[in-house]
């Protein structure tokens, strides 16, 4: 089997990694010319993190990236709200990392090419189309700017071309352009000191106006004592965006711009100003995502992570689900009788879980209890209790604990999906459902912010 994927984000490399790991042939086109350390922060759940473990590359996780141990929801004043633990810390067998998603591109690139050869991956080689037969896939590749088009063959496609993907505009050439919910975003880096444990997420304020996140993102510079902070500014506005505006990641932004949302948000351990104006680069776009597709694919032909299901990046989501995504695809080709077959498998298991995540992240229960507080409370507070009751408290509380008690112990017991598809190669007849075999694959995300 030839699988020939569109786009060398996190989930194209991850999903090179995962099909070479089970023994399918892979190779990877990207449009850009060359690939660098760009880019902001991401989180990885504990979920993408075993997966990326278990491809190989938890020392280079380790080394880059800060295991997180909690979560902190803060007024704009910074009192204390709500906190509840991360990774390891809240029972789960692997961490979850925040690191520069540069960083983790090159992390997957390297993989990629020390495994599967240096030209495994085809920079500067943009996906024009492709045409289906019984026989494969023929897909069109435009090599540079003026060069003509060159037709690679493929058992399988699968478009990882990020938020615009080309591969699903065909699939899909009905579709809407992406869905702007009103939140305007801003993001930097910014070197200073640890706050809190130096290993913490803050979150302050809530969508429905203004909210701020931040988070470390280097071990590096952790052992030198300092931080590198990642950060997130989110600022609910009217009107549409600008016509032609996109809503790459890549778009330069203006401190001049953000600021004025967030004077005086400092607190004794955080000051919001002093990030904004710290960041050497800031990026800018509007918050979109796609509504959730009935298919993602037909015949030979799939997606994969924002592709697939763009989504706001919240509750630590996008790089996460692009991941699990990889090893999905991998498993399912890997143990199905025909492409086809697998390809079936891997939208059956993948699409309505991703899809209910979208939606989720459109509107999670801890940016309802932000607003709340922030409505109740506008000039900050002395005690959360003085604000809330102690049954919304526990009501919220009980909410987190339902749906991540059970997600924790599901992940930890459920089998490598590297040992299922060794077994699943050795077997002479195809599997059964894969949901049956495979529990506990997919973050529970709706109390999480």
């Amino acid at each position: 089997m030839r699988v020939l994927i569109a786009g060398a984000g996190v989930g194209g490399l991850t999903a090179a990694l995962s099909l070479h790991a089970a023994g399918i042939d892979v190779s990877v086109i990207e449009s850009a010319p060359a690939l660098r350390p760009q880019g902001a922060g991401v989180k990885l759940l504990p979920h993408a993190v075993r997966e990326l473990t278990e491809l190989g590359l938890g020392d280079g996780l380790a080394a880059s990236g800060i295991p997180l141990a909690e979560t902190v929801h803060v007024d704009r004043y910074g009192n204390p709200i709500w906190r509840f633990a991360c990774g390891r810390h809240a029972g789960y067998h692997w961490p979850q990392y925040s690191v520069h998603r540069g960083e983790l591109q090159m992390i997957l690139l390297d993989a990629v090419r020390s495994r599967l050869g240096p030209d495994a991956v085809r920079t500067g080689a943009a996906f024009v189309s492709f045409e289906e037969s019984a026989a494969g896939v023929s897909v069109q590749v435009r090599r540079g700017t003026k060069d003509g088009l060159t037709s690679l063959p493929a058992d399988v496609l699968v478009g990882a071309d990020g938020l615009y993907s080309r591969v699903r505009a065909q699939l899909h050439p009905s579709e809407p352009p992406p869905r702007w919910g009103g939140i305007r975003s801003w993001r930097g880096i910014t070197a200073g000191r640890p706050f809190h444990d130096g290993r913490t997420t803050a979150v302050m304020g809530s969508n429905a106006a203004q909210k701020f996140v931040a988070f470390p993102i280097s071990r590096k510079a952790e052992l030198q004592g300092d931080a590198l902070i990642y950060w997130a500014a989110e600022v609910l506005t009217h009107g549409d965006p600008d016509p032609g505006e996109s809503a790459g990641w890549d778009r330069v932004g203006r401190a001049e711009d953000v600021l004025p949302w967030f004077v005086g948000w400092r607190s004794e351990w955080l000051d919001v100003p002093a990030l904004i104006t710290g960041a050497e680069r800031i990026f800018e776009r509007p918050m979109v995502d796609r509504d959730p597709l009935p298919s993602w694919g037909s015949g030979r032909v799939t997606l994969l992570g924002d592709a697939a299901h763009p989504m706001y990046p919240t509750g630590s989501n996008s790089s996460s689900q692009a991941v699990v995504d990889a090893r999905v695809l991998a498993y399912s080709l890997a143990t199905a009788t025909s492409p086809e077959e697998g390809l079936i498998a891997y939208e059956a298991e993948r699409r309505e879980k991703a899809n209910a995540i979208v939606l989720a992240c459109r509107d999670l229960p801890a940016d309802r209890m932000l607003h709340l507080v922030s409505a109740r409370a506008p000039d900050g507070f002395d005690q959360i209790t003085d604000v809330l009751s102690a049954a919304e408290l526990a009501a919220f509380e009980d909410a987190y604990l339902k749906t991540t008690l059970p997600d924790v112990a599901a992940l930890n017991a459920r089998p490598s999906l590297s040992l299922l598809m060794a077994r699943g190669r050795r077997s002479s007849t195809a599997p059964g459902p894969f949901h049956a075999r495979v529990p506990g694959l997919m973050p529970s995300t709706q109390a999480r912010g």
